[in-house]
């Protein structure tokens, strides 16, 4: 079985936000983030897995810092568990305040993405490698949010 590392998965998304991502008081709309975040979690899934994939779940998101028009939103995404068809991935978002040359942690998500075969069907992963202590360290708390994650999914879905 092909196995891959966290780095294999590395995806780095930066864009400068606009007007169009705005409200009318000048801070990026939560949505324009969620869809970039979906699409870094997307690149870093399909570099995994190298097939189709599709988002099964993203758990909440927390916003620390607002994004103001002009700054530079990065999100940056790695896969940090996998199953037999799904991987977990880690998306960390920060903003730089690009005037003043100041970073901001806005937060980070998890989403799970699922791979599919060429009939839309789930496919088999690659294995993941963890080389890093950190890396193994973030695989254990994502497979603990994943464990609650289901726990919450089989109670409202009995």
């Amino acid at each position: 079985m092909l196995k891959k590392t966290v780095a294999d998965s590395t995806a780095i998304l930066s864009e400068v936000m606009m007007p169009l991502h705005a409200n009318h008081y000048g801070s990026v709309h939560g949505g324009t983030i969620l869809k970039l975040v979906d699409e870094a979690a997307f690149v870093a899934a399909t570099k995994h897995a190298r097939k189709n994939v599709v988002v099964a779940s993203m758990d909440n998101i927390e916003f620390r810092h607002p994004v103001g028009v002009g700054d530079v939103l990065t999100l940056r995404a790695s896969v940090y568990h996998v199953g037999r068809t799904s991987m977990d991935v880690e998306v960390e978002i920060e903003t730089e305040k690009i005037k003043r040359g100041k970073i901001l942690k806005v937060g980070s998500a998890y989403l799970t993405m699922v791979a599919l075969d060429k009939k839309g069907k789930p496919a088999k992963v690659p294995c993941l490698i963890l080389k890093t202590k950190e890396e193994i360290q973030k695989n254990k708390r994502i497979k603990l949010k994943r464990q609650e994650r289901l726990a919450r999914f089989s109670r409202n879905y009995k």
